[in-house]
């Protein structure tokens, strides 16, 4: 028997991974997708997909979760190889697409969310801390105003869900991220 916290075998963490690709496209497209046509499209028997996520909650909160480590994941990636402005004004891109192509994602969040003795939705740490180092590096290198938290950039960047994601959300999130970055600038002792 493995051990709740032992690493899956190849094999398991290739089925772990496809089963989540499948869904994040499947639910992205619709909240109520059956969760045996995620798993015939991942190419799994239904045992194997219910030893891996036991009901649609518990699928559906690892997608959030594992979605949004990648974008938390991404900020360290982009300062490693950008000037800090850019790495921070391109991973504001990843955290807008991420918002407006996972819209039928978040419907099915809330729905696994939000009944009674559901789980809570999982915690934005990793996303506040990908923040975080991004404006800390920006501050030391006196490209934005000192002293912006991460709750400053999160509420700045609050417009991004008033945004409809089925319409032409490209040209209108291009012109907030690159207002917000202005106004992060203002001040800056650089300036």
């Amino acid at each position: 028997m493995q051990k709740k916290d032992a690493p899956l075998r190849s094999d398991a963490q290739r089925n772990r991974e496809r089963i989540l690709e499948v869904a994040v496209a499947e639910l992205t497209l619709c909240a109520d997708a059956p969760l045996s046509a995620i798993a015939k499209k991942a190419g799994v028997g239904q045992g194997t997909f219910y030893r891996n996520f036991p009901n649609r909650e518990a699928l559906v909160l690892e997608i959030y979760r594992h979605e949004m480590q990648q974008v938390a994941d991404s900020a360290a990636q982009l300062l490693s190889t950008r000037e800090p402005d850019r790495a921070l004004r391109e991973w504001m891109d990843h955290l807008a697409r991420f918002a407006m192509t996972k819209a039928g994602l978040a419907d099915a969040i809330r729905q696994a969310t939000s009944g009674p003795g559901s789980p809570a939705k999982p915690g934005h740490a990793p996303v506040t801390a990908a923040a975080e180092l991004l404006l800390h590096a920006n501050e030391e290198a006196g490209i934005i105003r000192p002293g912006v938290t991460a709750e400053d950039f999160f509420l700045a960047i609050g417009g991004l869900w008033q945004i409809d994601p089925h319409g032409d959300w490209q040209p209108r999130v291009t012109r907030l991220l690159d207002l917000i970055m202005d106004g992060l600038r203002a001040g800056a002792p650089g300036r």
